[in-house]
């Protein structure tokens, strides 16, 4: 089935809007060559579990562009695996927040009377708590494990996607094309499916790229305080870890986990600005 040239007139229109803008373009050039490191680096390394006893806390070199750890093992390839452990936990655990949280706000706003309250009430108590805070507490009851960090994330990050959900909800119902439709006697899985939910998928696209950074970062500081990813698993988290004991003699077992999470997070970050900004119909050509 092809596209109507009106959608392909509007795609080209945000990709425009979008491209003019020189920090939102740096923000995917930077998500672009994070995602590249995580599904190529990989292919592209060694084993990082190899251990080279001769070459421990190797300054960078031709063999080992970023280095070696304590026990000899190259941090180019720990970086590039830790990259798609990042990944894989801001992904898997925004979706699961997507998930879950996106019908729960769209139920509660839709149908409020005495859905909404409760539901409000519960998410209340969860937003009392910091967001890492309620992940850490989360992840020491999971147990440490990727699969605990996604959940723990995941579900630390349902009150936002819920609220959210709901305000978008709550503001398209009063609209004058909902109101039509219900007076053309539209039911409420037409009004949810044909009018609200699409309508609500820019608001999300924008938090879920602000939801992937703050997931990379959490994943990190979980593995940092060793409730995440467990060693032998490169981790950039881990990686830290084990820098710490050796910022003075080798700072570069810092540095790179560091700045790879400060430019992934950038860049997510950068990238959910540029496309708030592009999706409202209120801003600039």
């Amino acid at each position: 089935m092809t596209e109507t040239p009106v959608v392909t007139l509007r795609r080209g229109r945000l990709w425009r809007r979008f491209r003019r803008r020189p920090m939102p373009m740096t923000g995917l050039v930077l998500v672009a060559g994070f995602l590249l490191l995580a599904l190529l680096g990989p292919l592209l390394t060694g084993d990082p579990t190899t251990q080279d006893y001769l070459a421990t806390l190797a300054p960078p070199s031709g063999a080992h562009p970023m280095g070696t750890d304590d026990l000899g093992r190259d941090a180019f390839a720990r970086i590039a695996h830790g990259a798609q452990v990042s990944l894989q936990a801001g992904v898997l655990s925004t979706l699961l927040a997507m998930v879950i949280g996106v019908p729960i706000g769209l139920v509660a706003g839709f149908y409020r009377r005495w859905l909404d309250p409760i539901v409000m009430r519960l998410v209340d108590v969860t937003l009392a708590f910091p967001f890492l805070v309620f992940a850490v507490g989360l992840a020491a009851i999971i147990g440490p494990s990727l699969k605990g960090v996604v959940l723990a994330l995941g579900f630390s990050q349902l009150p936002a996607i819920i609220r959210i959900t709901r305000g978008e909800v709550l503001a398209i119902r009063e609209m004058d094309y909902v109101a039509a439709a219900i007076a053309d006697g539209a039911g409420d899985g037409h009004l949810i499916f044909r009018y609200v939910l699409p309508n609500c998928a820019s608001p999300l696209i924008v938090q879920a790229t602000v939801a992937i950074p703050a997931a990379i970062i959490g994943e990190s500081t979980l593995s940092f305080l060793g409730l995440g990813v467990q060693p032998p698993t490169p981790s950039w988290g881990v990686m830290l870890t084990t820098a710490q004991q050796y910022l003075s003699d080798a700072p570069w077992l810092a540095i790179w986990p560091g700045l790879m999470i400060a430019l992934a997070t950038l860049g997510f970050n950068l990238l959910g600005d540029g496309l708030r900004d592009v999706l409202d119909p209120r801003s600039g050509p």
